[in-house]
């Protein structure tokens, strides 16, 4: 839909009006700024698409960059999987840029600074530092180093650049107002001390330039024309501006910074901090646990990227937080998949079915159809025999006149085959079933063109020839918590709500044809939902991930407690 064809978003409305107040179409930039300190997640899917789907919108470049400014904790490999997130969501990047390309820039930018008194090497504690800042009600105090000579300061500073002091004992601050409303404006620290190794710059640098000083320069050099961020960065906006007002050239374009909220989702937690705890306290398996709500998670669980793409469409950009319930991420994917995803058929708590005047031995191959929403899916073939596998929650040796599966005296069809009525049940010694006797009439086959395959039964049973049957291992996975905001109570530890039940390992029985599912694919288990083959499938063994089932069962749930 073109922004002709519905209302426009309120960044849209800013875009508009610049454009509107001379600004050149082709002066439009826009960009996308992750830290590589950990995998992307459901959130930051919608940054993307709201930058990339801008740069879409108004043929606009959308650069990538990184924002590595802290050695401590970013690393190549998250460079590589944001990389391969966002080439996944569909989206490509005008250029690749990191905040570490300007270092030097920036550096030679504070030295100026400092040539012109606007900044100074102060040598206090962070503790000192951060008693000596004030609070929002008290303005804060100087520092004692504040009204150090600029000889003194670019020689601490250069020092620092070089690695002569230890991290801690000295930082760069900007000499801005220690009155501010705005704390952020009082004296913000520009560089601090690390003796780490940076990913790409190696041990060049001994000084890392803080975000808000990076981040701003960062969109100047490269050109960007709208920066937009979460609303957390809202106070950030007067210092993004005080930074570039000091940097600022006429005829060149300033970037803009606005906000945009956060959208939280239920049952889950997007803060990457969290995401790492559950990480390195073995709650998951991993970044891409597909429990997790980072992007590789979710696309390991089955999840399509039109289907996130959809989702961050339909929940808009707003100007407030609010929590948005998972079902409607779930809605997104089931709605892609039941148009995309072959039907195939699986059991996964089974119970043996003998059909008992079904010739012993013979094997028939029946039509079925790959995609009832797809006319060009076309048919596959599915073998059918004596004995089959079915579900244990579709037979009922009592049951009452609602009850429309498979019961002693009663008729159902089994799906792309015969109608089959139930005769007798086998059990073991503490009473559990292992066995139903059924017959069936031969004439009924679906798809013969007989009168009888015409005949009409209230239930329809999926099931698996046993003989051709393929075990695999499959993961039936629910929501990572039983809370819907499991950050909402600040008195307790958000692990406190994980759901235990988060995992299930069983075993399922599958039509032959899934033998050779190579992993990322994605069918409907007709009757059960969606299940996407997991990386660890291989040769010798098959593994499902369920990605989400045919309907929405937590609804139910919540809505009895």
């Amino acid at each position: 839909m073109s922004t002709e064809e519905r209302s426009l978003n309120f960044i849209e409305q800013i875009i508009e009006e610049d454009l509107g107040n001379g600004m050149s179409q082709d002066k439009l930039r826009f960009r996308f700024p992750p830290e590589p300190n950990g995998y992307l997640h459901i959130g930051h899917a919608s940054s993307i698409c709201l930058n990339f789907g801008l740069g879409l919108r108004y043929n606009a470049p959308v650069n990538l960059r990184f924002d590595d400014t802290n050695p401590a904790k970013e690393e190549q490999e998250f460079v590589d999987a944001i990389k391969k997130d966002v080439e996944w969501l569909g989206y490509e990047w005008a250029e690749e840029r990191y905040a570490s390309d300007y270092f030097q820039e920036l550096y030679d930018w504070t030295v100026e600074f400092i040539k012109s008194g606007k900044a100074y090497v102060d040598s206090q504690s962070s503790e000192d530092i951060a008693k000596q800042k004030g609070t929002p009600s008290q303005p804060g105090t100087d520092s004692p180093f504040r009204s150090r000579s600029v000889e003194e300061n670019l020689d601490l500073f250069e020092r620092m650049k070089n690695g002569e002091f230890p991290e801690g004992s000295h930082v760069l601050r900007a000499k801005i107002d220690m009155a501010s409303s705005n704390m952020l404006m009082r004296d913000p620290i520009m560089y601090r001390i690390l003796h780490k190794h940076h990913h790409r710059t190696g041990n060049n640098w001994f000084i890392y330039p803080m975000y808000d000083w990076a981040h701003g320069e960062s969109d100047y050099i490269e050109q960007v024309s709208h920066s937009f961020c979460t609303l957390e960065f809202a106070m950030h906006r007067e210092l993004y501006d005080w930074f570039l007002d000091q940097v600022y050239d006429e005829g060149k374009t300033r970037p803009k910074q606005r906000e945009f909220a956060r959208r939280n989702l239920s049952h889950t937690v997007v803060s990457k901090r969290k995401l790492l705890q559950l990480v390195q306290e073995g709650h998951v398996t991993g970044w891409n646990d597909p429990r997790m709500s980072t992007i590789s998670g979710l696309r390991r669980r089955g999840y399509t990227a039109a289907s996130i793409r959809n989702f961050a469409d339909t929940i808009g950009i707003a100007k407030r937080q609010n929590l948005i319930d998972v079902s409607l991420l779930e809605f997104c994917v089931r709605e892609d998949l039941n148009k995309t995803a072959p039907r195939v058929m699986a059991v996964l708590d089974p119970v043996k079915l003998v059909i008992t005047n079904y010739p012993e031995g013979k094997e028939e191959w029946l039509d079925a159809e790959n995609n009832p929403e797809d006319e060009s899916a076309g048919f596959r073939q599915i073998p059918f025999s004596r004995e089959l596998f079915i579900e244990q929650e579709d037979f009922m040796e009592n049951a009452n006149n609602k009850y429309f599966r498979l019961t002693l005296g009663k008729e159902v069809r089994l799906k792309n085959a015969y109608i089959i009525k139930g005769e007798s049940v086998i059990k073991d010694t503490d009473g559990n079933i292992i066995e139903i006797h059924c017959t069936y009439d031969e004439d009924t086959r679906s798809g013969s063109g007989s009168e009888a395959s015409h005949r009409k039964v209230k239930g329809t049973l999926h099931w698996v020839s046993i003989p051709h049957a393929v075990k695999a291992e499959v993961r039936i996975y629910d929501r990572l918590f039983t809370h819907e905001n499991p950050d909402g109570d600040k008195d307790v530890d958000f692990k406190e709500y994980i759901n235990p039940k988060s995992l299930e390992v069983i075993t399922g029985y599958l039509e032959p044809g899934l033998k050779s599912a190579e992993a990322g694919e994605r069918y409907q288990f007709q009757r059960l939902g969606y299940f996407c083959v997991d990386t660890d499938s291989n040769a010798e063994k098959l593994v499902f991930n369920k990605t989400v089932g045919l309907r929405d069962t937590w609804a139910k749930v919540e809505s009895k407690d």
